[in-house]
C-alpha cells in the first residue's frame, strides 16, 4: 500500500518538491560553511520523495541541539508552519487524510532536522 501511495505522491508534486530540496542542498554545499544546511536539505529531498512507509528517529546530542536552535530561527519555523498548514488542508478532506499525516512527519522534521535519521 505504501508504495502505490508513493507513487501517487510522486506523481502530484513530490518529485519536484524533492528536486527542488536537492537544488537548494547543492546550493548549500558550494559553501563551506552551508554543508551542514546541505545536509539537512538531502533529507528533507528523501523524505519529500517517498514520504509512506518511512519514519524519522531523533537523536543527537548538544551539538544537534544548538544547530536546531539557530535552524529553528533561520529556516525551521516557517517551514513547518507551511508543512503544517498544508497537512491541516489536506485533512480537511477524508482523501486527504493520509497525505496531511505526511505533511505533519514533514514538519516536524522540517523544524528540527539536525540529529534526526530518516529510517
Amino acid at each position: 500500500m505504501s508504495t502505490i501511495a508513493n507513487i501517487i505522491w510522486i506523481i502530484f508534486g513530490g518529485l519536484v518538491t524533492a528536486a527542488a530540496w536537492c537544488v537548494l542542498g547543492v546550493v548549500f554545499y558550494v559553501t563551506i560553511l552551508g554543508i551542514p544546511l546541505g545536509r539537512q536539505c538531502f533529507k528533507m529531498a528523501s523524505l519529500s520523495l517517498a514520504p509512506f512507509g518511512r519514519s524519522i528517529v531523533y537523536g543527537g546530542g548538544a551539538p544537534s541541539l544548538i544547530a536546531n536552535i539557530f535552524w529553528l530561527v533561520l529556516a525551521g519555523i516557517p517551514m513547518a508552519l507551511s508543512y503544517a498548514v498544508l497537512g491541516v488542508a489536506y485533512c480537511i478532506t477524508l482523501i486527504g487524510i493520509p497525505v496531511g499525516i505526511q505533511c505533519f512527519k514533514m514538519a516536524k522534521l522540517s523544524l528540527l532536522p539536525f540529529g534526526a535519521q530518516v529510517v
